[in-house]
Parts: C-alpha cells; structure tokens; sequence
C-alpha cells in the first residue's frame, strides 16, 4: 500500500482509506470491527469517522460509530493508525444536525465540546487530522481557525481540514490564516468520483497551487460505480433503500447518485475494467488514487467481502490510453451528478 502525505503536514496515509460512515446503521458492530481488522491488516491506516455518524444521520444512533471505533482501539497501537473525524456545522437547512440540539456552529464553544465528545467516545487523547464537516461562508473563518489552533496547542488535534467546501471557502481560509498565523487546513474532504468530476473545475487548481490534498469520499459514487445498479436495485443496497425512506434529504441524494447518466457512464466504463481485467469498481478508484492532488481515497464497506473487492485498486496502475478512453466517456455524459 502506497503512501502520501497530506497537504504540507507531516502525516503521510495510506493511498486508499477506510471511510466508517456505516459503522452503527447498515453495518454491525462484529462486521465492523472485523472490516477494521482486514483493512489495517493490508496496509490502510487511515480510518475516517465523525461526530454525527453513522448516516444518515439520526438521534437514534448519532455517535455510535466513534464509539465503536473506540471499543475497537483498545488494545491497538494507537501510532499504527491515523485518524480523522469531524465537526458537524450547521445544517444550512438541508437537515438537522442530531447534535447540540442541532445549533450547531463552528465556533469555539462548539468546536471545544464537539472534540471533547470525540476524544472521550474514541478513548484517545488527539486526533490526527480533524476536519470541519461543512463549511460556514458567513461565519468568520478567523474565529474556526483561532479554536482549532488552541487545540494543536493543546495538544488535542495534529492538524486541521475542511470538507464539502468551495474553491472560495479553501481560498478564503487559507488567506486568512497565512494573515492571522494559524494553522491552516491540510486538505479538503469532498465527493470526488468518475462519476463526479467538479471538483477538477476549480478546486483541483487551488489544491496543486496551495497544496492542500484531497480526499475522495464516495469514489465509488455510493456504489452506483461498481455497476451493480445497472441490472436493478439490489436488496439493502443504499439507494434502494433511500428511494422508499420517508427522509426528502435521502430521496434527494438518491436520485443524484442514481439516475440515467450516472448508469450509462458506468455501462460506457464497463469494457474498459474488462480490457484491465478488473471490476469497474476497481477501476473507478484505481482512477481517483491517481490523480495527483489526491492524499487518500476514502472507502466503504459493510463486509470484509466488499473490502477484500476494493483491495486490488491499490496497486492498479492505469494505463495513460485507458485514462484518455476515460475522459473521452466522462466528456461525453457530462456532469451524470448533476
């Protein structure tokens, strides 16, 4: 398993990441940590997690996935692993953050109890890297970073990150600390697949030029990339579950994920996972690993099967003809995500 270094940090991952957003929901608590077995067995070291998982997010089981992850360190070197998790911001009214009863901020009242809470359910003193999970354009950034700089001083947390953000909120954050003298955020955690490609229109420019990694979460685009929608809705597959929810937020995202572009970029892949001999879940993110302003790409799993599947993209290099036949298809069914 290759490594990369996050951003201009001193922290170096594994190129493919365990992503636990299931850990708690769709996934139990023996299969999980067997997952975290496996995956630490072949080389990831980089597990990601957040205060408000596992999704979607719900009171009824918010935090169970730290916790989880907490029960499954003890005993582990914690050195062997680096590990991220995340600070809820506020919802901007496209769903209500299980936690603070949902007021959240990111300010430093919420950023001090929010990590409290993570370092006590995951029984570790820092976090490695610890990220705000959505941004807060009309909040004053100098107010986020002085409250995680009082944390690195703490000792609580080694670096900082955003996710789901825009090229103005990266830029805008990085100016602002290189003014003030903070730390400043190492990476950005936003959707980023074969399937979804937008962030390659600005973002990518501002990661090469700034250095600040990405890192990929939904690289197989929920599992739509893998194919196995293409011939229907699999049973307890994700999408076909959030198709029948009562939630409008999952039906929403499903419809995203899931619809007549995304399914003919996949069927367009097909041949060429077969020309590699490979799957064309393997394919996608052997795809999104290679891209070079990528530090890691996040993963997810709810068996060992599923896993042990992903494992080959590690090592996966694609050919540059491969690479070219793959932007010609992603040219021609643009934005399938919308």
């Amino acid at each position: 398993m290759k490594k990369r270094r996050i951003g201009k940090s001193g922290i170096v991952v594994s190129e493919i990441g365990l992503g636990t957003m299931t850990f708690g929901s769709s996934c139990e608590e023996a299969e999980s940590f067997r997952i975290m077995d496996y995956a630490l067995d072949h080389g990831i070291d980089f597990f990601d997690t957040a205060e408000i998982y596992p999704v979607p997010p719900r009171e009824a089981y918010v935090h169970r996935t730290e916790e989880w992850i907490g029960k499954w360190l003890k005993g582990k070197s914690r050195d062997k692993i680096i590990l991220a998790s995340k600070v809820a911001g506020p919802g901007h009214g496209w769903f209500m953050p299980p936690v603070r009863s949902g007021k959240t901020s990111l300010d430093r009242y919420h950023i001090r109890t929010a990590i409290e809470g993570s370092l006590r359910r995951l029984g570790t003193d820092y976090i490695d890297l610890y990220q705000i999970h959505w941004p807060d354009p009309s909040h004053e950034y100098s107010d986020t970073l002085d409250a995680l700089e009082e944390l690195k001083k703490d000792g609580k947390i080694r670096i900082a990150g955003t996710s789901n953000d825009t090229a103005y909120g990266l830029t805008k954050s990085l100016w602002t600390a290189e003014k003030r003298g903070t730390l400043r955020f190492e990476s950005i955690q936003n959707n980023y697949s074969i399937l979804n490609r937008r962030y390659e229109d600005e973002l990518a420019f501002v990661s090469k030029k700034e250095e600040v990694s990405l890192l990929a979460y939904s690289p197989l685009a929920g599992g739509v990339a893998t194919g196995k929608y293409n011939t229907g809705r699999p049973e307890n597959a994700r999408f076909t579950k959030y198709l029948s929810d009562d939630g409008e937020r999952q039906r929403k995202m499903a419809h995203r994920f899931l619809n007549d572009k995304t399914l003919e970029t996949v069927r367009q892949l097909m041949p060429l996972a077969d020309e590699l001999g490979v799957s064309v879940g393997v394919l996608s993110l052997a795809w999104s690993r290679q891209n070079a302003f990528t530090a890691s790409t996040l993963v997810g799993a709810n068996s060992i099967q599923q896993l042990s599947e992903m494992i080959p993209a590690a090592s996966l290099e694609i050919p540059f003809a491969i690479l070219k036949k793959i932007d010609e298809i992603t040219n021609s069914v643009l934005y399938p995500m919308g």
